[in-house]
This record gives structure tokens, C-alpha cells and sequence, in this order.
């Protein structure tokens, strides 16, 4: 009689799991298929209580910066997907114990069994594809899709339990100096597992690659101010200054992050593993509620309006002091309330109810909808958004954190109250009005002059719509003294770059900057953590002079 272990099953769980993943991750990498694992711990994320979700983000982030790991937003995303893969192998590992200890006792029915447990992950997974994302069909391909692959994967893993049981008594053991007929069979079954994992496991990295190197190439900024004069359109307060006082502007402390961020090294922060996926030919924005003539507008209809780009500055509520969670890039698009002027709003509308793609939602009271800076963005840089910041439609509102502000929007409504929010539903601030800001990104130690000793420092303050008045630097315990700031900035939305002369001297040193919004209101130095309001305090940075 055989018993299987328990030991070997387990594995044989985690094994055939990273199979599965592989294939899931195949189909959705060929035909847009759901990935399992994400969906799954998307899902999860958005189920959590918020007090345990906002813990984790505020922990992922601290550790990140503290250990220098990378750019926090991709690193991020790289620690969820892989937490997501490992509880998907856990699951795994979960039903191969389930069906050893089965085995035990019915091993005539593992292939049933593990069937059993593929059909219950499998409803459980088209359950969170549906919940997940109610706007979209999940259709008859997604479903047979998932059924034939937890199915399949549930009898591949019962047949492996049952065919690699041991023998429970030596007794019943017969050496032979010839395999039998069942050894055979099962190593030709093995045999095909194994080199179906692997063609699977290969053609899944090679078709990444194939991905990568045929995707097009960001639109980067070469230079921090090229091209403006041509992507950026004057429009009142947001007009950036001639290209000629642009170029006249001091050159910035080398180590310093440029005025434009390109687009791939452009933060990514939003609810989902993967971006959503958007086909812009049956795309529509709907906007309906409270107004004289409800509207169906298609990307085409969009950008055939008039068009405004501004310069402008996004940064996550996230974002630790001196964080990487900030981005500036030009943002181009219809301005809202020209939109809503062309539906007409009716007396009493507060509010705006703004949907996504992705089940993100936010809303924007109508003073700020009405803002001529407020903007449904459909380009970046002067390229279509990428899929990653929210293609085709993403909006911009002046002086509030990226939490307020949606990507791959679908649908608005005119509301005679307040609306709801994602993150204000999870504790985050109901404003998220953005904190000054001002950050050390170098000291240039290796650009010291060598007769009077001064070396360059620099950085970027920002303060939103607000703009920033003054910066000032102290090293060590010395007086706080101005910085020089690189004036004009881009425009009245972006950050500000500053530089400092430092006559320094040997030894280790602290260097600390503050700022003063454009009102001469000085930023908030106590510090506090990012949650609920964004994150407050000094940023400084150590370096050490070399007589």
C-alpha cells in the first residue's frame, strides 16, 4: 500500500504553482488573459482593513529609502509582485498538504481531488476578476481560460502525489535489476511535466524580452529645457517664461534632478499590480449627473478641443521627505471646465465624481473643476500617456497630492454632495493639500575648489500652485543662510531648483535646507510620517569633506 508523503507533496504544490503562474502569466502576456496571482492580491489590498494597508505602505516605503534599494515606486511594485507570487506558491503548497494527507487514505481519488481544489481556486479567482473590475465583461475566453488551467493544474498535481507515493513497507518492495512498466510510465510522465515547465518558463522570459525590446521608447527629456518652446502653450498664470530666460538661468549643482523628468523614470504609484490596459478605439468618457446635456466623448473628440500644456509637478502623499515620490513633467489636455461648460452644469452641483479603469475613484468640488489649470491630460511630454500614467486619460488638479488626482479615467458625475475617495475612505487626508518641501540632492564634493574651498550644493523645493519664495542652508550648527534659486522655474506648477556656495572645510559635515512657500510661509519642520496628511520635517544629508 503506498502513502505519499507529506514533505513531497507540499513541494510538488509549490512546484506545479510556479507552472501555473508561468502560464497564467503567458496568457496574459499574449492575449491580455488574467494573471491570477496579481488579481488576487489586488483584491486583497483593496479588502484589507486601511489601517493594516496604510502600515505596510508606510513600512515598504521606510525601508526602501533607508536601505537605498532603487526608485521607490518600481521597487515597490517589484516587493508586491513578489509577495504576490509567493502567497499564490503558498496556496500551492497548501493544496499539495490538503491532498498528501488525502492520498493516505483515498489515493484513488487525488486526481479527483486536486480536480476538486483547481475548480475552488478557479471560482474564487473568476469571483475577484468580476468584483475586481465591474465595468468589464470578464467574457467566455477569460473563463474557459482560468477553468482549463486550474483544472488541469489540480489533476497534474494529484497524479504527481499519487505517482511519486512511497512504499509505506519494505516488504512490499521487489527488487528487479529491470524498471517496470508503471516505472516507466512514470518517468515518462515526469519527463513531460518537466520539459513542459521549462518550455513554458523560457518562452514566458523570452516573450518578455521580445516585449522589451520591441516596446517604443520613452519619451525622455534630453535636456531639462528642450523642446519647451514648442510644448509649452501660454495660458494665463501657467505660462512658462521664454526660452531665452530660461537658458540665461544658472547651471544646476551636478547630482541635482533635472526640471523634466522623462517618462520612464516618471514615478508610478496606483492600486493595481499591473497597469490597466486600455483600447483607445472603443474608449469613451462619460460624463452625466447633474447636467443640461449628458456627454460620450472618444479620445478623438478630446483632443480635437482646445489644448493647453503646462509644466507642471506630481508628487505622491506618499513620499517621504526628500523622497523620489515627486515627478515634473508637461502635461498636455483639454481644460476641465471647458468640458463642463459644454454639458452645463445645474444649480446646486458641489461636485464631481471622477471613476477609473482600474475601480479607482476621487471627486473634485466644483471650484477646483473650474480652475483653467485643471486638466484632463491626455499626453505627457508631448507623447500620448503612457499606459503606465494612465492612457488615455488622466486629470490634473493644482496644489493636491497624486491621491486626488486619477489615471485611466471612464466616467464622471455631477453630484449635489460630496462624493467619495479611495484613499480618503482608507484614513488618508480628505484634502491632501501639499506640503512644502525642500531637498539636499548634492553635495557636490568632488567639484571643491581648490583655492577657496567652496563647493557647490543643490537641490529642488517645492511648495504646489504656491510656488516657493526663498531657500535656506545650514551646515552643521552654523546660521541659516539663503540659498539661490533657479528663477524662474518652468512655471508657476513646478518644483524649483536652488544651488548654495558652500565654503567648507575638512571633515564630516551635516547639510540642511528648509523653504518658504510663495507667500514667505515657511514649510513645516517638525517632522511627521506621510500618513494622513504627507510627510513634514528638514531633509539633510551627511557628507565628508577631504582637506
Amino acid at each position: 500500500m503506498k502513502r505519499p508523503s507529506l514533505l513531497i507533496a507540499m513541494f510538488l504544490g509549490g512546484l506545479t504553482a510556479i507552472l501555473l503562474i508561468a502560464l497564467l502569466y503567458l496568457g496574459n502576456q499574449l492575449l491580455g488573459l488574467p494573471f491570477a496571482p496579481f488579481d488576487i492580491f489586488d483584491w486583497m489590498a483593496r479588502h484589507l482593513p486601511g489601517g493594516m494597508i496604510n502600515f505596510v505602505i508606510e513600512r515598504m516605503v521606510k525601508v526602501i529609502s533607508t536601505l537605498n534599494l532603487g526608485p521607490t515606486a518600481s521597487t515597490a511594485k517589484l516587493v508586491e509582485h513578489g509577495i504576490a507570487l509567493l502567497q499564490f506558491v503558498a496556496a500551492g503548497i497548501l493544496v499539495g498538504l490538503v491532498l498528501g494527507i488525502i492520498g493516505r487514505w483515498r489515493p484513488d481519488q487525488l486526481v479527483l481531488s486536486g480536480m476538486l481544489a483547481g475548480a475552488i481556486l478557479c471560482a474564487g479567482s473568476i469571483f475577484i476578476e468580476i468584483t475586481l473590475h465591474p465595468s468589464l465583461s470578464v467574457g467566455m475566453l477569460p473563463l474557459i481560460w482560468l477553468t482549463v488551467t486550474f483544472l488541469g493544474w489540480g489533476a497534474i498535481l494529484g497524479r504527481l502525489i499519487r505517482e511519486l507515493a512511497i512504499q509505506t513497507s519494505p516488504s512490499t518492495q521487489i527488487v528487479s535489476d529491470q524498471p517496470s512498466q508503471d516505472d516507466l510510465s512514470r518517468r515518462q510522465f515526469l519527463y513531460i511535466v518537466g520539459v513542459g515547465s521549462a518550455a513554458i518558463l523560457v518562452s514566458t522570459a523570452g516573450l518578455k524580452l521580445v516585449r522589451q525590446s520591441g516596446s517604443p521608447a520613452s519619451a525622455g527629456v534630453a535636456t531639462p529645457t528642450e523642446g519647451l518652446g514648442t510644448l509649452i502653450t501660454p495660458s494665463g498664470t501657467v505660462s512658462s517664461p521664454p526660452q531665452s530666460t530660461l537658458e540665461a538661468r544658472f547651471v544646476p549643482v551636478p547630482g541635482t534632478r533635472t526640471e523634466l523628468t522623462p517618462n520612464d523614470q516618471f514615478y508610478r504609484i496606483d492600486i493595481d499590480s499591473l497597469p490597466t490596459v486600455i483600447d483607445a478605439d472603443t474608449w469613451r468618457l462619460e460624463l452625466v449627473g447633474l447636467v443640461d446635456k449628458p456627454l460620450s466623448l472618444s479620445l478623438a473628440d478630446l483632443t480635437s478641443r482646445r489644448s493647453v500644456s503646462q509644466a507642471i509637478t506630481l508628487e505622491c502623499i506618499s513620499n517621504e521627505v526628500g523622497g523620489d515620490l515627486i515627478s515634473t513633467s508637461i502635461w498636455t489636455g483639454v481644460p476641465f471646465k471647458d468640458i463642463l461648460a459644454e454639458a452645463g452644469l445645474k444649480p446646486g452641483v458641489q461636485e464631481i465624481a471622477i471613476t477609473s479603469a482600474d475601480g479607482f475613484y476621487e471627486s473634485v468640488p466644483v471650484s477646483e473643476a473650474m480652475d483653467e489649470r485643471t486638466l484632463l491630460v491626455y499626453q505627457m511630454n508631448g507623447e500620448p500617456l503612457p499606459t503606465e500614467h494612465g492612457f488615455p486619460l488622466r486629470i490634473y488638479i493644482p496644489n493636491h497630492y497624486g491621491m486626488k488626482q486619477p489615471k485611466w479615467i471612464t466616467h464622471m458625475e455631477a453630484l449635489d454632495h460630496g462624493g467619495a475617495g479611495y484613499w480618503i475612505d482608507r484614513g488618508w487626508s480628505a484634502t491632501a493639500f501639499i506640503q512644502a518641501t525642500s531637498v539636499v540632492d548634492s553635495v557636490a564634493v568632488d567639484q571643491k575648489d581648490p583655492q577657496t574651498g567652496v563647493i557647490p550644493i543643490g537641490g529642488i523645493a517645492f511648495a504646489g500652485s504656491r510656488g516657493i519664495s526663498k531657500v535656506e542652508v545650514q551646515v552643521d550648527d552654523g546660521p541659516w543662510e539663503a540659498g539661490e534659486l533657479r528663477d524662474p522655474p518652468l512655471s508657476p506648477l513646478t518644483w524649483v531648483q536652488w544651488r548654495y556656495a558652500w565654503k567648507s572645510s575638512p571633515g564630516r559635515h551635516t547639510v540642511q535646507v528648509r523653504a518658504y512657500d510663495g507667500e514667505g510661509v515657511l514649510q513645516v519642520t517638525e517632522p511627521h510620517i506621510t500618513l494622513p496628511n504627507g510627510a513634514t520635517g528638514i531633509d539633510s544629508v551627511t557628507t565628508n569633506v577631504i582637506s
